[in-house]
């Protein structure tokens, strides 16, 4: 007898959400195993980051169902919920770091706010954590406004991984950032997800990022998963949508239905 499947990490099922009478989430289904990579790529503007805020619980649906390791978040009391999302990494676009604290602060502040750590031993984890991002201990002291681009984005992927989460969530992960300082950071990104086991979800428009971390990809559009495949597979979609975002033509039906009436 074949053993059960395991239940995903991350599972949805007819998600809705709406902001006055435009509809984003019209009824989203996806699942997010255990170790996976998933990309979820579509144009500006598709509910990629409603999505992801109604997983976090920082939108509640209005219909549906929003599962992390099979407890129900939709409704659910905000102790579970902080208890839960204990479990999760974040990499926010933009890097979203704290101006007002060194950048070892920043990456232990979910150590010390969330987990209880000590200052002391919440900053050699720090270093340690900084390090596997190709940072050293002489930008532990530095701010935030002193850093590039590059090496915020650096700070801020530490500063997700430093619980060592169960999931990670990136939100555009290479938005801002040069074509090679990108594909740095995607590396980055596919190593540090490795390493932990695990499971990753991402948000992007970008291409070349989510062929390079992605395990498997679905595409948003209209407010559903209109595509979901292996990365290998995206090339190959039949699907006329998928075909033009991935190669990026003017002409097809996503831009035909930007300008009808």
């Amino acid at each position: 007898m074949n053993a059960p499947a395991p239940s995903p990490k991350i599972s949805l099922r007819d998600v809705h959400r709406a902001f006055g009478a435009k509809v984003v989430l019209a009824g989203v289904d996806l699942d997010l195993a255990a170790g996976e990579s998933l990309v979820i790529i579509g144009g500006s503007g598709t509910g990629k980051s409603v999505l992801l805020k109604c997983i976090l619980g920082l939108l509640r649906p209005e219909c549906g169902s929003i599962k992390i390791d099979g407890a129900e978040m939709v409704g659910i009391r905000a102790a579970e919920r902080e208890r839960v999302v204990r479990k999760i990494g974040m990499l926010f676009q933009g890097a979203a770091l704290f101006d007002s604290l060194t950048v070892w602060e920043n990456v232990a502040f979910g150590l010390v706010q969330a987990h209880g750590m000590s200052r002391r031993a919440a900053r050699a984890v720090a270093a340690t954590t900084l390090a596997k991002v190709g940072l050293g201990a002489d930008v532990m002291e530095l701010r935030p406004a002193a850093l590039s681009g590059g090496m915020k984005k650096r700070v801020a992927l530490a500063r997700a991984i430093a619980t060592r989460p169960e999931i990670i969530f990136f939100d555009e992960p290479t938005t801002g950032l040069d074509p090679i300082m990108g594909d740095v950071i995607n590396d980055l990104v596919v190593s540090c997800v490795r390493d932990l086991g695990a499971a990753a979800l991402s948000i992007t428009h970008d291409m070349a990022s989510a062929r390079k971390i992605a395990d498997r990809v679905a595409m948003l559009h209209g407010g559903k998963i209109i595509w979901s495949g292996p990365v290998a597979a995206i090339d190959h979609s039949d699907n006329p949508y998928v075909d033009q975002f991935i190669h990026g033509y003017a002409q097809g039906p996503i831009q035909m239905e930007v300008l009808a009436p």
